[in-house]
Protein backbone atom coordinates (compact mmCIF):
# COMPACT_ATOMS: atom_id res chain seq x y z
CA UNK A 1 0.00 0.00 0.00
CA UNK A 2 1.50 3.50 -0.74
CA UNK A 3 0.71 6.32 0.71
CA UNK A 4 0.95 9.75 -0.36
CA UNK A 5 3.74 12.25 1.27
CA UNK A 6 1.86 14.95 0.36
CA UNK A 7 -0.93 13.90 2.74
CA UNK A 8 1.06 11.86 5.51
CA UNK A 9 3.48 15.77 5.92
CA UNK A 10 -0.01 17.14 6.04
CA UNK A 11 -1.62 15.23 8.47
CA UNK A 12 2.13 15.27 10.33
CA UNK A 13 2.33 19.32 10.21
CA UNK A 14 -1.09 19.67 11.42
CA UNK A 15 -1.27 17.07 14.58
CA UNK A 16 2.72 18.90 15.26
CA UNK A 17 1.06 22.47 15.02
CA UNK A 18 -1.61 21.77 17.30
CA UNK A 19 0.40 19.89 19.33
CA UNK A 20 2.88 22.90 19.76
CA UNK A 21 -0.13 25.35 20.67
CA UNK A 22 -1.28 22.60 23.69
CA UNK A 23 2.54 22.09 25.21
CA UNK A 24 2.83 25.90 24.89
CA UNK A 25 -0.61 27.19 26.24
CA UNK A 26 -2.01 24.43 28.42
CA UNK A 27 0.54 21.90 28.85
CA UNK A 28 -1.65 20.22 31.79
CA UNK A 29 -4.06 18.98 29.30
CA UNK A 30 -1.86 16.36 27.91
CA UNK A 31 -0.26 15.64 30.87
CA UNK A 32 -3.43 15.10 33.03
CA UNK A 33 -4.41 12.82 30.05
CA UNK A 34 -2.06 10.83 30.66
CA UNK A 35 -2.25 10.55 34.09
CA UNK A 36 1.28 12.66 34.96
CA UNK A 37 0.98 15.45 37.39
CA UNK A 38 1.40 18.73 36.80
CA UNK A 39 4.51 20.88 38.45
CA UNK A 40 6.39 24.17 37.23
CA UNK A 41 9.80 22.24 36.18
CA UNK A 42 7.19 19.58 34.62
CA UNK A 43 5.79 22.44 32.73
CA UNK A 44 9.08 23.98 31.77
CA UNK A 45 9.83 20.77 30.22
CA UNK A 46 6.27 20.26 28.53
CA UNK A 47 6.65 24.22 27.20
CA UNK A 48 10.49 23.91 25.92
CA UNK A 49 8.77 20.83 23.83
CA UNK A 50 6.47 23.57 22.10
CA UNK A 51 8.98 24.74 19.62
CA UNK A 52 10.45 21.68 18.83
CA UNK A 53 6.75 20.68 17.50
CA UNK A 54 6.28 23.88 15.54
CA UNK A 55 9.66 23.12 13.65
CA UNK A 56 8.72 20.12 12.81
CA UNK A 57 5.41 21.36 11.85
CA UNK A 58 6.23 24.15 9.68
CA UNK A 59 9.28 21.76 7.75
CA UNK A 60 6.43 19.26 7.36
CA UNK A 61 4.33 21.82 5.77
CA UNK A 62 7.25 23.15 3.29
CA UNK A 63 7.95 19.47 2.54
CA UNK A 64 4.71 19.24 1.69
CA UNK A 65 4.83 19.14 -2.59
CA UNK A 66 8.29 17.83 -2.82
CA UNK A 67 9.28 14.81 -4.92
CA UNK A 68 11.19 11.97 -4.29
CA UNK A 69 14.54 13.12 -3.05
CA UNK A 70 17.38 12.55 -0.36
CA UNK A 71 16.35 15.20 1.54
CA UNK A 72 12.82 13.96 1.75
CA UNK A 73 13.87 10.52 2.49
CA UNK A 74 15.64 11.78 5.52
CA UNK A 75 12.96 13.79 6.80
CA UNK A 76 11.32 10.74 7.00
CA UNK A 77 13.56 8.63 8.34
CA UNK A 78 14.37 11.28 10.91
CA UNK A 79 10.59 11.33 11.80
CA UNK A 80 10.09 7.25 11.90
CA UNK A 81 12.65 7.28 14.00
CA UNK A 82 11.52 10.18 16.51
CA UNK A 83 7.87 8.76 16.58
CA UNK A 84 9.00 4.99 17.21
CA UNK A 85 11.33 6.28 20.15
CA UNK A 86 8.16 8.48 21.32
CA UNK A 87 6.03 5.39 21.29
CA UNK A 88 8.57 2.79 22.77
CA UNK A 89 9.36 5.73 25.74
CA UNK A 90 5.12 6.04 25.95
CA UNK A 91 4.65 2.29 26.41
CA UNK A 92 7.82 1.94 28.59
CA UNK A 93 6.62 5.19 30.82
CA UNK A 94 3.39 3.19 31.15
CA UNK A 95 4.76 -0.35 32.11
CA UNK A 96 6.65 1.25 35.16
CA UNK A 97 3.89 3.34 36.33
CA UNK A 98 4.54 6.79 35.47
CA UNK A 99 1.72 7.28 32.93
CA UNK A 100 -1.91 6.03 32.62
CA UNK A 101 -3.51 4.31 30.02
CA UNK A 102 -4.53 7.69 28.10
CA UNK A 103 -0.85 8.07 26.87
CA UNK A 104 -1.33 4.90 24.14
CA UNK A 105 -3.43 7.33 22.34
CA UNK A 106 -0.21 8.93 22.11
CA UNK A 107 1.75 5.97 21.06
CA UNK A 108 -1.17 4.69 18.18
CA UNK A 109 -0.55 8.12 16.89
CA UNK A 110 3.02 8.04 16.84
CA UNK A 111 3.33 4.56 15.65
CA UNK A 112 0.49 5.19 12.64
CA UNK A 113 2.64 8.29 11.37
CA UNK A 114 5.90 6.08 11.58
CA UNK A 115 4.44 3.74 9.60
CA UNK A 116 2.90 6.09 7.15
CA UNK A 117 6.32 8.02 6.76
CA UNK A 118 7.51 4.44 5.61
CA UNK A 119 4.88 3.95 3.06
CA UNK A 120 5.01 7.35 1.57
CA UNK A 121 9.07 6.40 0.76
Amino acid sequence: MKIDFKHIALLSASICIALALIWLLTPKLLLSLWAVEFSEPVGLVSRRASPLFAGMGLMLFKLRHVGPCPARTAVSSGLMVTCLMLALLGIIELVMGHAGPGILLAVTVEIALALGFYLAN
